[in-house]
């Protein structure tokens, strides 16, 4: 056997129906599309969320929220994490190229250093915001938090 002569499965290709071909063939005519409406029609293509007429569902449901085009969006860093950096690069001072550098930022990213861990060693901490309790925890340690 090689590849000359391998053939499908008895019974597993059909052979097209060929719609339009004169009333003989039983799929002449209207060619299987009814009569009449949008769909028999050339260029059909059906609306997304077109119910029909109905009013359709993304209409009916209320809508709700508000999105505050102001908002200013941080990456929240925690000071365990920083703490972590410092003592696996040898850091005294943290900034926004550092972060980069170590994978936690991308370009463009704001940072934010909130208090979750803990710091122990006295490090300088450049960032774009603070939390109350990180800062706190920053000079408790007898580092600085310097906001950009």
């Amino acid at each position: 056997m090689d590849l000359s002569n391998i053939q499908p499965a008895p019974g597993s290709v059909k052979r097209k129906t060929r719609i339009g071909r004169g009333p003989g063939s039983g799929k002449g005519g209207t060619s299987t599309r009814g009569h009449k409406g949008a769909k028999s029609r050339s260029g059909y293509s059906r609306k997304i969320g077109f119910e029909g007429g109905q009013m359709p569902l993304q209409r009916r449901l209320p809508k709700f929220g508000f999105k505050n085009i102001n908002r200013v969006e941080y990456k929240a860093v925690n000071l365990g994490m920083l703490a972590e950096l410092a003592e696996a690069r040898q850091l005294q001072k943290i900034g926004i190229e550092e972060l980069r550098a170590a994978g936690i930022l991308r370009r463009g990213d704001l940072v934010k250093v909130l208090a979750g861990g803990s710091i122990a060693k006295a490090l300088e901490i450049e960032a774009n915001a603070f939390s109350a309790a990180a800062k706190a925890a920053i000079e408790a340690a007898g580092g600085s938090a310097k906001t950009i």
